[in-house]
């Protein structure tokens, strides 16, 4: 899931004015991450991350229809900050992470929409099923770091249904799907 969850993330990278160039996922400087939300029976919202995850995506500022992203995430690094809920989210009742270690995206098209806004298309795999899902990105910086890098970050949304991956434990028609948030930071290679 670590990797699934980035997919998104990495489809707002291509926004804007990036020089064309290979980047990685600045996850070992914990500058990007993966967020959900799922409503708590229709009173309120549940929060968390997936902690581990890596991802790269490749990008031409001339030729944004050409940009590639992939990223992996690692389903059992799923953390809600709550142990016993957790641990029953890992489990067959949800996302099976003994038997589907990870989740992954690999964008197939990226569309500008213009003022730093991208549509990026493409193949999400979760608990063993995929789908085509759409993330909304928008560019939020690029540039020179202090250590003689270059960097482009991004933020990214898209919302999916859990009974598209088979995941059909029931929690009520508010819980029926999530939201999924990603802030990644890219570093150019």
């Amino acid at each position: 899931m670590k990797k699934l969850m980035l997919s998104a993330a990495l489809f707002g990278l291509l926004t804007g004015h990036v020089f064309a160039g290979d980047y990685v996922i600045d996850t070992k400087g914990a500058h990007a991450s993966i967020n959900f939300k799922i409503q708590h029976l229709g009173y309120s919202w549940l929060t968390g991350r997936f902690n581990d995850f890596e991802g790269k995506f490749s990008f031409d500022e001339a030729k944004p229809e050409t940009s590639t992203i992939n990223v992996t995430i690692d389903t059992a690094s799923f953390d809600s900050n709550h142990a016993d809920r957790d641990k029953h989210i890992k489990s067959e009742d949800f996302l099976h992470t003994s038997k589907y270690p990870q989740a992954s995206f690999v964008s197939t098209k990226v569309e500008s929409l213009g003022a730093g806004k991208f549509k990026v298309i493409g193949d999400f795999t979760l608990h063993g099923v995929t789908n085509s899902i759409v993330i909304n990105a928008e560019k939020i910086g690029e540039g020179k770091d202090p250590w003689g890098g270059y960097r482009a970050g991004f933020e990214g949304n898209t919302r999916i249904a859990l009974a598209d991956y088979g995941i059909t434990y029931n929690l009520g028609p508010a819980s029926s799907y999530v939201d999924l948030n990603l802030q990644i930071e890219g570093i150019k290679h």
